[in-house]
């Protein structure tokens, strides 16, 4: 697969979500692309996170703090930033929260979704737009498929539910308004794996759990062990999105509009139990690996069929699960040593400058 950094080269871009995990990574990867990148989020939640942890605040041109639900404040933003792109990623990303706060899932989801789309429809600067769900978006009946892009939509649970609404009210506005004569916003809706990486803290993630015992020395206490799933590297779907984007963005025939699963070979599936044994290797820990009991459903086999991308785009997975679990623990590992912790940011950037060989850059 092929990024073309002269594309990326003083591209105005808007991130909405840039505070959280994945925003994050998308960011500095922009950044050291050359693009002039602003953002559109609440403050980073919680003691630990990826945005201050790295401080990047800096690489923004325009850092909005403020909730999408606002339409209004979400106008003004986007009609000073002048975005030619615009990366969708604020979201209540958590299954476990969701069923605590429903309502809320619903509104930041499925309203800020609506929100954002209404607002770009009416803005002439915006090119092209990628919305970022999730695999868990489709209809899991546990019967160890691989969904494909048609399959059907679905969600038992709260956050997937509001996700998969996401995707239906983007067709809709696709066909109900970007359809017609005269719109120059080409819009897709990305669907990936378990991303997982250094300085996702978010409550409930198994690789965050397994740094924290076993930096610590402490017991981990596990839900589902032998749920399975596609795990892969943040930077594999982020570099397949940017890619969609370049695409997308002289996309006059709008082949490239719809969903898209930016998902790992199969072969990348691993149990949450081999996932714990692996981390505890990987930082040589004596902890425990104990089970405890899960009060909510969440689903036990989640698998993509990526063809499509790599296909029409040549995107596939690079790493496979156990390199990509490495440079996740390597990361936390780097940042629990508090002498080193103020250079997180360079280790980070190594650690995309180290995967981008692996890619073929023009003009890198």
């Amino acid at each position: 697969m092929k990024i073309e950094k002269k594309f990326w080269k003083n591209k105005k871009i808007l991130i909405t979500g840039h505070t959280g995990f994945k925003g994050g990574w998308l960011s500095v990867i922009l950044n050291l692309l050359g693009s002039k990148v602003s953002g559109f989020a609440l403050n980073p939640q919680g003691k630990n996170n990826f945005f201050n942890c790295t401080k990047i605040k800096k690489i923004f041109k325009y850092d909005f703090r403020h909730d999408i639900t606002d339409i209004n404040f979400l106008k003004k933003s986007i009609k000073k930033i002048k975005p030619k792109i615009i990366f969708h990623l604020a979201a209540q990303s958590s299954v476990l929260v969701s069923y605590r706060d429903p309502v809320g899932t619903i509104k930041t989801n499925t309203i800020g979704t609506i929100n954002l789309l209404e607002a770009a429809r009416s803005n002439k600067s915006i090119k092209c737009m990628i919305i970022v769900t999730t695999d868990k978006v489709y209809q899991n009946l546990e019967k160890k498929i691989r969904f494909k892009e048609n399959s059907p939509l679905g969600g038992q649970d709260i956050y997937s539910a509001s996700k998969a609404s996401c995707e239906i009210l983007t067709e809709s506005y696709l066909k109900s308004f970007y359809s017609l004569k005269g719109t120059k916003c080409n819009i897709a809706t990305v669907r990936s794996g378990n991303c997982i990486g250094g300085g996702d803290w978010t409550k409930d993630r198994i690789v965050k759990d397994c740094a924290e015992a076993f930096l610590e020395n402490k017991n981990l206490f596990i839900r589902i062990p032998n749920a399975s799933r596609p795990w892969q590297h943040v930077m594999e779907p982020l570099f397949g999105y940017l890619k969609l984007a370049e695409k997308l963005y002289y996309d006059n025939k709008r082949k490239y509009i719809g969903s898209w699963n930016f998902g790992p070979n199969i072969k990348n599936n691993l149990k949450v139990l081999e996932v714990a044994k692996y981390g505890r290797k990987i930082l040589k820990s004596k902890s425990k690996i104990l089970k405890t009991k899960q009060i909510f459903y969440e689903s036990r086999h989640l698998s993509l069929d990526s063809s499509k991308a790599f296909k029409f785009l040549k995107w596939r997975t690079i790493l496979n699960a156990k390199q990509a679990l490495k440079l996740s623990f390597e990361w936390h590992k780097y940042y629990n040593n508090k002498s080193l912790r103020y250079k997180i940011v360079n280790f980070t950037i190594n650690q995309i400058k180290n995967y981008k060989k692996k890619l073929i850059i023009v003009n890198f």
